[in-house]
């Protein structure tokens, strides 16, 4: 599906300005039932089984169950840590996910890469190596699955100076994009995690605050996930997760 289709699919019936003035502040369940009811097709999350990637798992598959299922999208980077890759296989059980996985063209081991590609890529070519293990599948998978809109587990980072994350947004190929956590902190995340008795990476609980590619991904000092259950109870009220 070339671009110009995607946007004569996209454009004339969504108000980009509108919506976000609508649902900009809202609950991401409610963001996510507006993609229910106006996105009943073409509808795909994207997901690296993150804790707010399975927010959002959570919130379609176990609460708000539409009558087609929404595709999740993984992309095997073929360098995750074993716990990540035991939590999608768990996660594809427990929620009965339509779970669809991308992985680099004509390359289905790590050691095969390294053979196609040449040993530890990310250290000599970061941006080839992440235009191969990720970019690439993901859009290549978005176009399979003819996706005209997808969901995505993307937050602000209080740390940064870049503006706000919108919830909704173009994508560079026209694709609507849907950002639900957009306005969630990380505790906000977790306090969901735990009111709910979620599934989740047990690296986190091993001092890693975010998991991505095993090469390239180090602990932090603090285990950030003691504090937030502490504070969840706070959080619930400021913000009403058990709405």
């Amino acid at each position: 599906m070339t671009q110009s289709t995607l946007m004569q699919v996209q454009a004339p019936s969504i108000d980009l300005e509108q919506l976000n003035r609508k649902l900009g502040k809202a609950y991401p369940k409610e963001i996510l039932t507006w993609c229910k009811q106006n996105l009943p097709t073409g509808l795909v999350q994207t997901s690296a089984f993150s804790v707010d990637d399975l927010v959002i798992t959570d919130l379609l598959y176990r609460r708000l169950k539409p009558a087609l299922t929404v595709p999740v999208l993984f992309v095997d980077t073929l360098h995750h840590f074993p716990e990540t890759l035991e939590l999608v296989d768990c996660a594809r059980l427990f929620y009965g996910l339509d779970l669809k996985v991308y992985r680099s063209r004509g390359v289905a081991s790590c050691a095969t890469f390294a053979r196609k590609y040449g040993e530890k890529l990310w250290e000599n070519n970061l941006e080839k190596f992440n235009r191969l293990t990720r970019q690439e599948p993901l859009q290549r998978g978005l176009e399979e699955l003819s996706a005209i809109a997808w969901i995505t587990g993307r937050k602000k980072d209080p740390s940064s100076d870049k503006p706000p994350i919108p919830v909704f947004e173009w994508d560079e190929r026209g694709r609507l994009k849907i950002n639900p956590l957009a306005n969630w902190s990380r505790t906000e995340s977790w306090a969901y995690v735990y009111e709910h008795d979620m599934l989740y990476n047990p690296l986190y609980d091993r001092g890693y605050s975010h998991i991505g590619d095993e090469p390239l991904t180090q602990k932090v000092e603090e285990n950030l996930t003691e504090p937030i259950e502490v504070l969840w109870e706070s959080t619930k009220k400021m913000r009403g997760i058990c709405e």
